[in-house]
């Protein structure tokens, strides 16, 4: 299973050793899934670690050694992504996983995602934290 994380699923894996996001990247490390991202979603990581948990910067680095970067998505799917009414900075996310034909997109990003939580959309059903493990962890029961 292929899920692309949201920027502020890769911070938060950085951030905490004890959360959520860091769970899914211990899943990943024994070969349950696969973590995927975009350079935009790795670059907005990095900036938001560096701005508000510069301590973490080693962590996230670390981090993202097991993370695969996909390509961006093209114009097309970008004026897509947008047509969803998602914020410039949140469109390249959607645009990226659709192209990848990520499974699922990960997100904690509510306020701009949420309308969109549990619904699939370009081929790929976006989900929050909890419902990545709970789907990755059910997978293999």
């Amino acid at each position: 299973m292929r899920l692309f994380l949201d920027a502020n699923v890769i911070f938060a894996a950085a951030y905490s050793a004890e959360g959520r996001a860091r769970a899914l990247f211990m899943i990943a490390g024994v070969g349950r899934c696969t973590l995927i991202a975009s350079q935009h979603a790795i670059a907005e990581a990095r900036r938001n670690v560096t701005m508000k948990a510069p301590h973490a910067t080693e962590e996230l680095e670390e981090l993202l050694r097991k993370v695969q970067t996909v390509a961006e998505g093209g114009p097309g799917l970008l004026a897509w992504a947008a047509g969803h009414g998602l914020p410039e900075n949140d469109a390249p996310i959607l645009a990226a996983a659709a192209a990848a034909e990520a499974d699922v997109l990960v997100t904690g990003d509510r306020r701009h995602f949420g309308y969109l939580v549990g619904t699939t959309t370009g081929g790929v059903r976006v989900i929050t934290l909890a419902d990545a493990l709970d789907l990755v962890l059910d997978e293999f029961d």
